[in-house]
């Protein structure tokens, strides 16, 4: 995503903020209109975090469903080079939930968590890993211990 001189912070931010709401927007369980109002109550936030440079390095994540999407943004030369990607992230259409995972960098930490107890939807808590929740995602039978266990009778 790019920032200033491409974009203000502001302008950034409803752009972050609709490609939230539109990837939610795929699952039918879901409300594009939820995630525009958490996108909103973290909007004063969100446009520190652009205008400091902190969404460069720490990057707000999305988990719904399948999905977890990290959105950076870029400032300066390299934006104005940045081929960006807007469209919705694919795999929320069978989402029955969703987290906003805002950074937390030391010198915001007490806006984020402002903001983060202003909406259900957002969290300045650690997002579950991919992996993690991948792996905490699969069979919860042994087939295999059960095929030996069958055999052995």
């Amino acid at each position: 995503m790019a920032a200033s001189p491409v974009r203000s912070a502001s302008g950034t931010w409803a752009v972050i903020s609709d490609l939230v709401a539109d990837t939610v927007a795929q699952s039918s369980a879901l409300s594009r209109d939820e995630a525009v109002q958490a996108m909103s109550a973290a909007e004063a936030l969100g446009r520190m975090l652009i205008a400091a440079g902190h969404l460069q390095q720490h990057p707000i994540i999305l988990v719904a469903g399948k999905v977890h999407c990290e959105i950076t943004t870029v400032s300066g030369t390299a934006a104005l080079t940045l081929e960006e990607n807007l469209n919705p992230v694919p795999g929320a259409a069978g989402a029955d939930d969703f987290t906003i995972h805002l950074p937390s960098p030391a010198p915001l930490q007490e806006q984020v968590k402002a903001a983060a107890d202003g909406h259900a939807r957002l969290s300045d808590a650690v997002p579950p890993d991919p992996e993690t929740k991948a792996a905490h995602s699969g069979l919860l039978i042994d087939r295999e211990a059960l095929r030996r266990a069958v055999t052995q009778r």
